[in-house]
Parts: C-alpha cells; sequence; structure tokens
C-alpha cells in the first residue's frame, strides 16, 4: 500500500539508531571504567531496595515469561482470526522470536567485561533476557494493533516491558544497562518488522482519525510518558548531584540504584513515544484516504 511520503527512509533511521544505541550502550557501560562503574554501583545498591519490594518483583519475574506469552498470543491470535491478517501476525511472531535468539547469541559472543579496577562480575549479562521478552511480547501486540488502538498499546506495552526491566535490577538480576541494551535490542527487529507489517498490509487497516479520533488514541498517552520521563530525569539529575565528587560530600547508599531506575524509565518512555510517534506517521489519515 502507498504510505506517507519519507516512511520508508524514517523507519531505516530509527532501526539505525537501535543499532547505534545498542552498540554504545555496550561500549560505555561494559567497556570503560566510569561506564562500569556506575552499572555496578546500581546493582549493589538494589541490595537496600531489595528487602521491602524483593518478594513481589521475584514473584512478578517468575511469572513474566507467562504473562508475556499468554498476553501476546491472546492479543495476536484475536486480531489474527477476527481480521485474517495471517501475514502480520507471522511477521511479528518471527521478529519476536528473532529479537530474544539475538539475546541470547549476544550473551555467548559480546567478549567479558574487562578489568577495569571495578569489582564485578566478568561474565557478560548484556542485554537482559527477561526485558527482551516483555519488551518484544509489548511490541508484537502493539505492531498487531490498528492505529487507533497503537498510543494506548505503546503505553502500556511500554509501562510492562519498564516494570519488567526495573523488577530484574531490584533483585540483582541485571544492570541498568542490560535493561536499556534490551530495548534496543528489541527495537533492532521489531521496526523493520512494523514497516514490513504496514507495508504489505490492506489499505483499509492502516488509516485512522489521527490523535483524539478514539480514546484509546488520545494523546493522553503519548503526554503521560513525557511527562514520566521529565519526572524520571529529575531523579535522575538529583541523585547524580548527591554523589557528585565535593568537597564535604557523603557516600551514596541508594543515589545510582535511583539514577539507574530513572534511565530505564527515560529509555523506555522514549522508545515508546518515539515509536508511538513514528507509525502515526506512517498511518493514512481517513479524511486524506477518502480524497
Amino acid at each position: 500500500m502507498r504510505l506517507p511520503r519519507g516512511t520508508g527512509f524514517l523507519f531505516f533511521v530509527a532501526t539505525l539508531a537501535c543499532m547505534a544505541g545498542l552498540a554504545a550502550t555496550y561500549y560505555y557501560f561494559v567497556r570503560t571504567t566510569t561506564g562500569q562503574f556506575i552499572d555496578e554501583s546500581a546493582l549493589v545498591e538494589a541490595v537496600e531496595i531489595h528487602g521491602p519490594a524483593g518478594k513481589v518483583t521475584t514473584r512478578f519475574l517468575d511469572w513474566l515469561p507467562t504473562i508475556s506469552l499468554v498476553m501476546a498470543a491472546v492479543v495476536v491470535l484475536f486480531v489474527t482470526v477476527i481480521h485474517r491478517r495471517w501475514r502480520a501476525a507471522g511477521i511479528a511472531l518471527a521478529a519476536c522470536v528473532a529479537a530474544n535468539i539475538a539475546t541470547q547469541v549476544l550473551k555467548q559472543l559480546l567478549p567479558v567485561r574487562p578489568d577495569r579496577g571495578v569489582e564485578t562480575l566478568e561474565l557478560n549479562s548484556l542485554p537482559s533476557g527477561h526485558t527482551t521478552l516483555a519488551a518484544s511480547a509489548a511490541a508484537g501486540v502493539f505492531l498487531m494493533a490498528s492505529p487507533r488502538w497503537r498510543p494506548l498499546a505503546g503505553f502500556v506495552g511500554g509501562s510492562f516491558a519498564i516494570a519488567s526491566g526495573m523488577s530484574t535490577l531490584v533483585n540483582q538480576w541485571h544492570r541498568p544497562a542490560d535493561v536499556v541494551a534490551a530495548f534496543l535490542l528489541v527495537g533492532c527487529f521489531m521496526i523493520p518488522a512494523g514497516w514490513l507489517i504496514i507495508r504489505t498490509g490492506t489499505h483499509e487497516w492502516n488509516v485512522w482519525d489521527g490523535f483524539n479520533g478514539h480514546w484509546a488514541s488520545a494523546r493522553l498517552w503519548l503526554g503521560l510518558p513525557v511527562v514520566i520521563g521529565l519526572a524520571s530525569a529529575a531523579v535522575a539529575v538529583y541523585s547524580l548531584v548527591k554523589i557528585a565528587p565535593v568537597p564535604g560530600q557523603e557516600g551514596s547508599t541508594t543515589n545510582y540504584f535511583w539514577a539507574g531506575i530513572s534511565l530505564i524509565v527515560i529509555a523506555g518512555y522514549l522508545a515508546t513515544v518515539a515509536t508511538t510517534s513514528l507509525f502515526a506517521y506512517a498511518a493514512r489519515r481517513r479524511d486524506i484516504a477518502r480524497a
């Protein structure tokens, strides 16, 4: 079907941005001393938070694979059967599987953490497998949603992936960079898959009334992640200022942890807003389609 001008180029640039972001995340947080120290400090300080939150997040992570698979399967199957979008379902499923396989392959192929004087485990834990599973399942639902449902699906799915990533940090399973890398890796696969789905879909499927044309496509679903992201940025700045190397500054107890949590939230919701906006641009307005 005919797409708005420049759509293919934008999807291509978005995919390249995810690849570049993934490489930069690995290099800074794994290969440099400063990055290792920040990432490891957040993981160590998670011990202070794990007590009150540990049981809840551990139970959530235990159920995460089942929740992710059931959520994606139910929505994808429902849309596929009702609207007979078999090709789209196949593309979305293939992208989800590829993203999760790539995560495990990268864990094995990427070099272990070099010794930079930071006390840390040498094994490579980037990207986070649990976060990849949650984010790819949410992305699969997003890809199968019609344009008017995508803003809501993006916000709910992004929030689910962020909660999954934060849980892995609270439980000291993964460092913040592992979670951010998982978000970017999923984008590397799901954005091209989305372009294929839109490109090969029916004309009627990719048409909508624009933002605020339906409650599920209200601009609220773009505004909320922006507000939460800005609030998280403020938390990150405050936490980093508290641990700035100035005379009389006290040592950190949880500041690196909260900075790491903020990084996960910012990265997750930035990806949510960018992806929702990209797919909104790729959708055709109903009044234009009728002309």
